[in-house]
């Protein structure tokens, strides 16, 4: 009997991991055969202890020869895709496919620059290359160069985290990454256009990860509502981040490359965005964690001047006297770079170039940042703000209530480190921070510590840009995500499927509620990208935060409140000198 649960115990994990590392069908078959083979040589032919180093060793091998294969990611997720008319570009035709219902054309992969690989890493990108023919725009391009996990990784996030996993055999393969990823994608609505608004979305993911398929940010909603949506692969990590200083007398920049094919998918889409019935002069930029960080960056960059009409941050902004992530000083980034050609006994970007792309990638955790290059960023976003410069004529832009979630996984605090958790990072503000939040309870310590490490690393910088937009007159509409869904709570980017429309159907996670509250925050977002003022027929008022201290709670109610984080700011500001 005992062998009997233990052989079912194991194989049954065998068959999990099998399913969660989306392993091809062959090894399902190849493990049907190894279980029945252990039962018949159990005992006979070898010893039962080594017949089990066996069956676990011989399964090793299977999970090794039947990983999944790499392969692009369908535009969309229909059997049969149906090619859409062919659009004239600049560099070429391009033709995409149609959504599952027709209401939409879908182009991705769309190369907007050069791979920037050899002699263009680190560099500017270039424009692409021309093509004959029709180029054939139904796959998405490899993410960009980043560290990846095995596929069970992501399912066990997919489980814990978002609690939606599905047991399946036709997604059996990964994604590729490349440094060969600057290609952008494009959702416009079915047939012949003019002059409809455009959105450009920027992903995040730390400037380190992230991808232009997720679903949660399909652009197929605001398509449907007649706005073309556009979103682009960039350079992350150290392959978007690294700053050189011999590098600053040959393109006149570093650190920023990132950013530059952020602007140079902007540059595309000004010049092309037409032929897919989109109006050039009609852009509005959202960007969501480190991408509300790049559109900040871009909504001071003298590069970006006249490529975009406004701007959502979800999440994030550099409009602190000090960003408390995603960025440094061209002095830290030069000693940053120095260190990192060090370790790979290099005495050039030229040298580092011959390192293999595989191999640097694992730096992502040390370059990661924007860069006051004096080029793409003349000074801190703060200080240009403070002078009058900004690109953008209207702001949308908010923060979510448990920012912290994601982040504080492991570190959790209790009343044993609570005050050392606090003097560590504030050091002369310490005192005043823990008076307003007098913990007396392991649970009050965990509840304070959440709150304002939420606030300093993402509400406090939407506070400042608010403050910064009303003093050079530009209209700003702010916004606190509330809604405490089944998959992500009001964590971090767990606004964005209700933003986008793409909260998933049939999901037992979700409820009326949940779908009301999608329909309005899209209206807002759609309603802003097209005239700047997100209030339109039948929305609820979502008033201009002119004051600093107003704010439109998105959650089970709707409805306008005073900030917050209000008391907390006052004293970030005296310690940041705002």
């Amino acid at each position: 009997m005992v062998f009997w649960i233990l052989y079912t115990l194991v194989t049954l994990i065998f068959a999990a991991v099998l399913e969660l590392n989306k392993n091809t069908l062959l090894g399902w078959v190849l493990l049907a055969l190894l279980a029945a083979a252990f039962l018949i040589v159990r005992g006979r032919y070898i010893n039962r202890a080594l017949s089990w180093v066996c069956y676990i060793a011989l399964f090793l091998l299977i999970l090794f020869i039947t990983w999944p294969p790499v392969k692009n990611v369908p535009a969309v997720s229909v059997s049969m895709m149906e090619e859409t008319q062919a659009v004239k570009t600049e560099y070429g035709l391009v033709s995409g496919v149609y959504n599952e219902n027709k209401t939409v054309e879908v182009f991705t992969g769309i190369p907007y620059a050069k791979p920037p690989v050899g002699e263009l890493r680190w560099k500017a990108p270039e424009d692409p290359l021309s093509w004959e023919g029709v180029l054939k725009c139904d796959h998405f391009a490899p993410m960009s160069m980043q560290v990846t996990h095995a596929p069970i990784y992501d399912s066990l996030v997919r489980i814990i985290g978002y609690h939606d996993y599905k047991i399946s055999l036709s997604d059996s393969w990964i994604a590729p990454v490349s440094e060969d990823s600057l290609y952008l994608n494009i959702w416009k609505p079915a047939g012949e256009h003019e002059k409809l608004p455009v959105i450009v979305y920027i992903h995040g993911g730390s400037l380190q990860t992230g991808q232009s398929w997720y679903n949660d940010y399909n652009g197929e909603s605001f398509a449907e509502k007649g706005i073309v949506t556009v979103n682009m692969g960039y350079r992350l990590g150290v392959f978007g981040f690294l700053a050189d200083e011999n590098a600053l007398s040959g393109d006149g920049t570093t650190g920023n490359y990132g950013l530059l094919d952020q602007i140079k998918a902007l540059q595309w889409v000004r010049d092309n965005i037409s032929a897919f019935g989109g109006d050039p002069d009609n852009v509005t930029i959202i960007g969501e964690s480190a991408g509300a960080v790049c559109v900040d960056a871009l909504c001071v960059s003298p590069l970006a001047k006249g490529l975009f009409r406004r701007a959502v941050l979800e999440s994030s902004t550099l409009s602190s006297v000090r960003p408390p992530h995603s960025f440094r000083l061209l002095d830290e980034a030069l000693e940053s770079g120095k260190d990192l050609l060090a370790r790979y006994k290099c005495s050039s970007l030229s040298e580092l170039r011959n390192i293999s792309a595989k191999k640097l990638v694992g730096e992502m955790n040390t370059q990661h940042h924007c860069t006051v290059d004096g080029y793409v960023l003349p000074d801190t976003p703060y200080n240009l703000r403070k002078s009058g410069v900004h690109n953008e004529e209207a702001i949308l832009h908010g923060f979510n209530d448990k920012e912290s979630g994601p982040f504080i996984i492991f570190d959790h605090a209790n009343m044993k480190n609570y005050e050392k958790k606090i003097r560590s990072y504030f050091g002369s503000a310490s005192d005043e921070i823990l008076k307003l939040y007098n913990a007396t309870t392991d649970e009050e310590a965990d509840k304070y510590w959440a709150e304002i490490y939420g606030a300093v690393f993402f509400n406090y910088p939407h506070y400042c840009l608010n403050r910064l937009a009303v003093e050079q007159n530009i209209p700003v509409y702010e916004y606190l995500f509330t809604k405490s869904n089944g998959m992500l709570s009001s964590w971090h980017s767990g606004e964005l499927i209700y933003a986008f429309a793409n909260i998933p159907e049939n999901s037992s996670l979700f409820d009326e509620s949940d779908y009301k509250l999608s329909a309005l925050m899209n209206s807002y977002w759609a309603s802003f990208a097209t005239d700047g003022d997100p209030n339109a027929e039948n929305l609820s008022v979502f008033e201009e935060n002119g004051s600093s201290t107003s704010i439109l709670e998105l959650g089970n109610t709707v409805i306008m409140k005073d900030e917050p984080y209000l008391e907390l700011y006052k004293i970030l500001d005296s310690w940041y000198g705002f």
